[in-house]
């Protein structure tokens, strides 16, 4: 059974990982401001910003299936995008030589009815060491921005990586392999 795929994301990656798995998504960019609950666990977090995004997506949009999702890394804090270079630099300078976590969210609503899945993936990510000069080029490439940690594993922030525990695809944004299971319940087979 094909059904159509809205992807509430307009993430490059995850829709590439999409599209790596022949599904071409329809992209919609959710509005949707991420303040969190006070004393919210990581876990809960990324859940609770991926069912938001996908709700407020279901408000606009046909019918189907609606997947969105939400990651943050956490060290001793959850640790969002960064606001400004400065926050970029301090967050780079406090995850270098150590480990640290990045969690996704992912919300599965099928439009007009109450089936709805949201869960979550932890990957461990451990950083080398390297130099505030390391740091202020990454910044200056402008991968630091629009990105959880102010890093992409996939893009320049790969440098940084000594080696990661889990799913690859879970420290891009999209675990995929618990995202295809979790679309099987909903009677897709991807």
């Amino acid at each position: 059974m094909t059904q159509h795929i809205i992807l509430a994301s307009s993430s490059p990656r995850r829709i590439e990982i999409l599209r790596r798995n022949n599904i071409e998504p329809e992209i919609i960019h959710p509005i949707v401001d991420e303040i969190l609950p006070e004393d919210i666990s990581m876990e809960q977090a990324v859940m609770y910003l991926a069912l938001k995004k996908a709700l407020a997506v279901e408000k606009n949009c046909g019918d189907g299936i609606i997947i969105a999702a939400d990651t943050i890394v956490y060290k001793d804090r959850i640790i969002g995008k960064p606001r400004d270079e400065e926050d970029a630099f301090s967050i780079l300078y406090a995850l270098r030589n150590a480990e640290h976590y990045v969690v996704t969210g992912v919300a599965i609503v099928e439009r007009g009815t109450n089936r709805r899945k949201v869960f979550y993936d932890v990957s461990k990510v451990f950083f080398k060491e390297f130099s505030p000069e390391d740091i202020y080029k990454h910044i200056a490439s402008g991968e630091a921005w629009d990105k959880a940690g102010g890093y992409a594993i996939q893009g320049e922030g790969r440098q940084f990586v000594d080696y990661i525990e889990g799913d690859y695809d879970n420290v891009v944004g999209f675990p995929w392999t618990m995202i295809k299971r979790e679309l099987s319940e909903f009677g897709l087979r991807v």
